[in-house]
């Protein structure tokens, strides 16, 4: 993919957050909503499939060493190793896809890749932080969703300390503390930043 491609496309809008903050329900409202004209880009993961999780749909599932071959021949537009072999990333064929059909692409993305996107295209991208009220309600998120061991949870929360310090640097952040008032101020900026 070269630059020049890149420029011709539609814009980026990154949500990225600490694992449990609500990210994902605000960019699922975001792309019910027809006059956003958005796609949703699968980021390829070499993590194993959770529960009802569809490959294509939900993410692109890699091997390991698959996932390594694909960084070797930089296909990946950004990729983070979260754990160690536990990687995620953005297949540059991914965002050539929704481009091709006109639309403009919506991610839902841990810290460091959504800023790696912005640092890319800082004028096409939209990068938004999702915070959530606390540490402690942020755990109890985690739990509820009985996805993960206790020492999967402890080491998300680890890592959610280090993400939240980021914050500052994208730009604009959405406090997650009351669901409503969390989508309607994720619609008006995604709107006002695709009609500037």
């Amino acid at each position: 993919m070269t630059k020049d491609n890149i420029n011709k496309g539609g814009k980026l809008i990154v949500f990225s957050a600490p694992s449990g903050s609500g990210k994902t329900t605000l960019v699922r409202h975001l792309l019910g909503l027809e006059k956003l004209n958005l796609e949703f880009s699968i980021s390829a993961t070499s993590r194993e499939k959770r529960g009802t999780e569809i490959e294509g749909s939900d993410y692109y599932f890699l091997s390991a060493k698959a996932f390594k071959t694909k960084i070797k021949n930089e296909e990946f537009l950004e990729w983070e190793e979260v754990y160690r072999d536990n990687f995620y990333g953005t297949l540059k064929t991914e965002v050539e896809r929704i481009w091709a059909k006109g639309k403009n692409v919506i991610f839902d993305i841990d810290v460091s890749g959504g800023l790696r996107i912005k640092r890319k295209f800082p004028e096409q991208t939209l990068a938004v932080f999702v915070k959530p009220p606390s540490i402690d309600e942020l755990k109890i998120r985690l739990k509820k969703r009985k996805t993960e061991s206790a020492d999967k949870i402890n080491m998300r929360v680890a890592k959610a300390s280090a993400e939240l310090a980021t914050a500052p640097l994208f730009d604009v952040v959405i406090v997650n503390d009351n669901l409503d008032k969390a989508l309607q101020q994720a619609e008006v900026l995604v709107s006002d930043f695709l009609k500037a």
